[in-house]
Formats: structure tokens, sequence, C-alpha cells
């Protein structure tokens, strides 16, 4: 009885002192110190906070917001459209794009806006052109995600169908091509994850631009690409100052397209926090 009762304590002490080696081979306190005020595996620099990811790739990590589930449009509104040559007829403002099998759809009734402002973000959207395809070129699968309602990564299906560079899908449309063509076939749904850090003004002053990084079904298109200013058409942009968060506009291109699965996470990609007190 003594034997084991003396290994027993011999086993604690042996699991203390690892745990006191544990906490206090965390990190080292006489390493060099980095640019940001930290030492070199700085035992206490804070850890960085646990975000539970989805249980699937693409589903919304744990401090997502839902922008769209499947379910409703609760999340957007419409704008006010009365053009009958161009058949938009929204003369409200509501959100009339048509939702079902987990899904909505682009209908003729104007550009669907979120009820929520951002700035920098991580912006997670599926979409799908329809199947067989109509058009070419910008007639075929066109819509458009517009970060703050100015800036426009572009959506169009590019599978075997041709266009100018800086108009096709993973650009930012009217500026950058993407870096490769990632387009799936018609039909089949395609993923945009995209990271955006939001331009900042000083009075009437341009401090830093936009910039977006866009992956286009998993592959890099867009690699913290400058962003020179919001989005035209056969024109140079013109840079004007804009409150720091604006709202995100799905484009009504006359084309059918569908999106599901849409989340965002917001960011702070300047603000630099992470320093000794």
């Amino acid at each position: 009885m003594k034997k084991q009762l003396a290994s027993l304590l011999t086993t604690l002490l042996l699991v203390g002192a690892a745990h006191a080696f544990e906490k206090k081979a965390i990190g080292y306190d006489t390493t060099p110190q980095l640019p940001s005020g930290w030492r070199v595996h700085d035992g206490t620099r804070p850890q960085p906070e646990a975000v539970a990811p989805g249980a699937q790739i693409g589903e919304a990590p744990a401090d997502a917001i839902v922008l769209f589930d499947g379910t409703d449009l609760s999340n957007w509104h419409g704008v006010k459209q009365d053009n009958p040559k161009k058949k938009r007829l929204n003369p409200e403002g509501k959100a009339l794009w048509k939702v079902e099998n987990g899904y909505m759809q682009c209908t003729p009734t104007g550009n669907l806006v979120t009820k929520v402002s951002f700035g920098d973000c991580q912006l997670h959207i599926e979409w799908q052109s329809e199947n067989p395809p109509k058009g070419t070129a910008q007639g075929r699968g066109n819509s458009g995600v517009f970060l703050m309602g100015l800036y426009e990564i572009q959506i169009l299906d590019c599978y075997n169908n041709s266009t100018y560079a800086d108009g096709s899908a993973g650009c930012v449309y009217g500026q950058t091509p993407p870096l490769v063509n990632a387009c799936k076939k018609p039909g089949e749904w395609q993923v945009y994850d995209i990271v955006f850090q939001a331009p900042r003004f000083e009075n009437e002053t341009l401090v830093s631009p936009a910039y977006a990084t866009v992956f286009l079904n998993g592959i890099l298109v867009q690699n913290h690409t400058k962003i020179i200013g919001p989005t035209t058409h056969k024109k140079l942009p013109v840079v004007k100052p804009h409150a720091a968060r604006l709202p995100i506009t799905l484009q009504d291109h006359n084309n059918p397209m569908r999106f599901r699965n849409i989340w965002i996470r917001e960011l702070d990609l300047l603000e630099n926090t992470d320093k000794p007190d």
C-alpha cells in the first residue's frame, strides 16, 4: 500500500512539473524585438481568438453574418425602378428576386442591396449561370458583386465564352483582368471568396486605396489588387470620398443568375491592435 501511495505521489509530482514546464516554456522574454514591439516567440503575446469553422467547406464560420441562407430576402432590399423600356419595374424598391430550392434568382426588377453596410470584409458567395447558356460575351451569364456598392468583382459565364479581359469573371471590372479563367461549365455552382480592404479617406484626400483578393472556385484570380476607383463602363473611374461603410450590391444585368450561401465576416485590415501595452 505504501509503495502504491508513493508511486501515485511521484506520478502527480511529475505531471505537475510537466505542466509547470509547459506553462513556462510557452515563449521567451529574452529574444530580439520585432517591429510590432513584441519579442520573437513572445510568451505574453495574446493568443488568436478561436473561431469555429463551418462543418463543411463553404459553410459560414461562427463569426459570420449570413446574408442569404436560401429561405428569404429579409437582409436585402431592391432599388426603385420604373423603366418599362428596360423591363425593370420596381417602383417601391422591394427585394423582388425569386427565392426557391435554396437559391435566389435575379429577376428584371433591379439590383439587390444589403440592408447592412460594410467596410473591410471577407465575403463568400456562390453563383450559377443558366444552362444551356444564352448569349455571348457580356450578354451571357452576367452579373456582379459590388463591394460598398461601388467596386465590382465581375460575374460572367466565361466557360468557352470570350470577352474583353477586364470584363471577364474574377476581374475588377474595367480595371484588372483575373490571373486565370477559373470558370466551371454553365449550370454548375461557382464560388467566390473575396477579401476586400475598403479605401480610407481623410477629409477629401484618399490616403489608402481599396484592395481585393479574390478566389474563384478555390483558384486565386486577384492577389491584393489595387482598385483605382469606383466601377465605370468605358471610362476611367473618378475617386470621391465616401462613407467608411456602405452596402453590398448584387447586379441585375437582365440574366437569370442564381445565388446561394452568401455570408460575410467583418474585418479591420488596417487597425493593428496587436501591440504591447
